[in-house]
């Protein structure tokens, strides 16, 4: 059977930065094929009009697709179906697709509709992408613009139902597999510590909260997570079932994107051991190292005592999959493993700890 095609949902208010985080994703794709499904309405497609200047092999025009139709949570059976469709029956379909929600579009509809029998055999949610803006909500008010908030709301004709702002964030937090908290740079370091701590206790166990000031993520810790997030709906329920939305603009309040970003707030490093005995005990090893230490990504390769093949190790937070996949032949029989994380991992002892 073919493997299914990944799919990620980026969500988060206004101006939070989501159109940002997309941007630099595909500056970084690194030889990936992405596909770009981005919730317009009410305006000229601004998001649309900035991601078409991309001019990367990454996505072409043909790889974004707006739906200007209202809200994707409300239009989920005859606009959003179809569009995946269309992607998906491709010549040569992308290798990763990505949707941009509008701003207060519900995170849960959309992930429930990739169980419908149509998609649900050829492509599956990789996760589910919340954005913060940092500053915004650590000063209680979870969008940097309220005004415009509500002018986008209005706009929407569709919009059956207004919902509290407090209650939509409750629900993008709750459906996220990862929470990316941009705008750190306007915050002090114990702000964003703080902010970081109460929204790990607000999500579900096992959601990385990362950190970032230019939506600048590595694309190997956005892309990949592999959480079959339609098929694991326990806790990421709605607060409530109101539909609503609202169109997404973030670049107007994101005006330092322009700027040059690299990497600062994560590191990669490499970890390197002789053979190992036992593959099972390994991976458990690798899992407990990652939680003791709130590792994002591992990969490597093992040499396994006695096996000709290499084994491969991925992981993604504490989950490790581990499986043989090609003859050494004359290369050294070494294990090696990246470590991928927030910056100030404490290389000595998780090195201390992988070649125990």
């Amino acid at each position: 059977m073919l493997a299914k095609i990944p799919a990620t949902v980026v969500t988060g208010f206004l101006g939070a930065g989501k159109t940002t985080l997309i941007r630099h994703m595909l500056d970084n794709a690194k030889g990936k094929r992405i596909a770009l499904i981005i919730n317009e309405f009410g305006d000229l497609g601004v998001d649309g009009d900035i991601l078409k200047g991309c001019g990367d092999e990454a996505c072409s025009e043909e790889d974004i697709v707006e739906l200007s139709n209202g809200c994707i949570c409300c239009t989920v059976a005859e606009d959003f179906i179809p569009t995946l469709e269309k992607l998906l029956d491709r010549e040569t379909p992308p290798d990763h697709i990505v949707i941009e929600t509008s701003g207060l579009a519900l995170p849960q509809p959309l992930v429930r509709a990739f169980q419908w029998p149509e998609i649900s055999t050829r492509v599956t949610v990789d996760g589910v992408v919340t954005v913060v803006d940092g500053k915004a909500v650590s000063d209680g008010v979870f969008a940097s613009n309220l005004e415009a908030v509500d002018a986008q709301r209005k706009a929407d004709e569709n919009l059956d139902h207004e919902t509290p702002l407090s209650e939509l964030f409750a629900d993008q937090v709750a459906c996220a597999d990862m929470i990316v908290v941009n705008k750190t740079d306007l915050l002090g370091a114990d702000e964003a510590e703080a902010l970081t701590a109460k929204l790990t206790t607000e999500s579900r166990p096992g959601v990385h909260v990362v950190k970032t000031s230019m939506g600048a993520l590595p694309v190997e810790v956005l892309l990949g997570q592999g959480a079959e997030s339609e098929a694991n709906m326990d806790g990421r329920d709605e607060a409530h079932h109101h539909h609503h939305d609202d169109h997404d603009d973030d670049h107007d309040n994101d005006h330092h994107h322009h700027h040059d970003h690299d990497h600062d707030d994560f590191e990669t490093f490499v970890v390197e051991r002789g053979e190992i005995a036992d593959p099972k005990a390994f991976a458990e090893q690798v899992a407990d190292v990652i939680r003791s230490h709130d590792i994002l990504r591992l990969k490597g390769f093992a040499a396994v005592e006695g096996k000709p093949m290499r084994l491969t190790l991925q992981a993604v937070g504490p989950r490790v999959d581990t499986y043989f996949d090609q003859p050494f032949g004359t290369n050294p029989r070494t294990t090696r493993l990246v470590v991928i994380g927030q910056a100030g991992l404490n290389h000595a002892a998780i090195e201390a700890a992988l070649t125990a």
